[in-house]
């Protein structure tokens, strides 16, 4: 019983707290008042490119240059591969995958695509038509 009430002491406690932290003005470290909500920002879409998108330096992996978002990528399937895999990437007009990325931690050519490369968008990113945040002059070597 003493523990029910202790509980009950606690969250009430909580609540109040949390209540009276929201009711206070927040104000970011250079002295600006904060919204209490910020706007939601505009969804980005993707950019489709025909021919694919350059890269801005040398060891760049490729920005995917199409919709991905109906893509599924498992530990048993694959979206990415149904076009661009060895056997299927001619017949689609799409970029093979890389050799690279059939190589195992030792260097050994795999059959399949390595564990290590197989989630592909963990390094390959679609481009979106996203505003920049801050001016960028950035200008990759060739």
């Amino acid at each position: 019983m003493r523990q029910k009430t202790l509980v009950i002491i606690a969250a009430a406690a909580m609540g109040l707290s949390m209540s009276v932290s929201a009711a206070v003005d927040v104000e970011s470290l250079r002295g600006d008042a904060v919204a209490k909500e910020s706007a939601k920002p505009a969804k980005a879409k993707p950019v489709v490119v025909q021919g694919g998108i350059e890269r801005n330096y040398k060891i760049q992996p490729p920005i995917i240059p199409h919709k991905i978002d109906k893509y599924r990528i498992t530990r048993k399937n694959n979206g990415c591969l149904k076009c661009h895999s060895p056997k299927t990437y001619k017949k689609e007009k799409a970029p093979k995958v890389g050799d690279s990325h059939f190589l195992d931690r030792d260097g050994k050519r795999l059959t399949k695509v390595s564990s290590r490369r197989y989630f592909c968008n963990q390094c390959h990113i679609p481009q979106l038509d996203a505003k920049p945040l801050v001016e960028n002059q950035f200008v990759g070597a060739k």
